[in-house]
């Protein structure tokens, strides 16, 4: 049975929307850099991760699902066919802490808010319902 190891994502900086990423998720960071990693960047004339052109973010116990970020040339053209849904316990306070992260609010709903990231993937942000 296949199981979902990560969602990629197209970017245009992989470093700064992986850090981005990282602080908007709970439980989740940057992957670190060792040695060896440093040194196949070196090897392919990338100085360091600030120019890594795929960036993972992975939970912090090290399971998954990861989230990854390639580089790619062309800009996003048209409006994402999958977005990630966040769920909160303090929806207010959630949304002033992604707008300060760099988030950016394209519109909101009784239940939920659609917002863009620094890069313009939308994600949106779900008040919690009991079911």
């Amino acid at each position: 049975m296949a199981r979902i190891y990560e969602v990629v994502f197209d970017s245009r900086h992989p470093a700064s929307i992986a850090r981005f990423w990282a602080a908007a998720l709970d439980d989740y960071d940057v992957a670190p850099y060792d040695e060896a990693e440093l040194q196949r960047l070196r090897a392919n004339g990338i100085a360091g991760p600030e120019g890594d052109p795929t960036v993972r973010v992975q939970p912090s116990s090290g399971g998954q699902p990861g989230i990854l970020f390639q580089l790619v040339p062309e800009p996003r053209a048209i409006k994402n066919r999958i977005h990630l849904d966040l769920r909160c316990d303090s929806f207010d306070a959630e949304r002033k802490r992604l707008i300060a992260l760099g988030a950016s609010v394209l519109c909101e709903h009784d239940t939920f808010i659609v917002f863009a990231d620094p890069e313009g993937n939308e994600f949106c942000l779900s008040r919690r319902t009991v079911l």
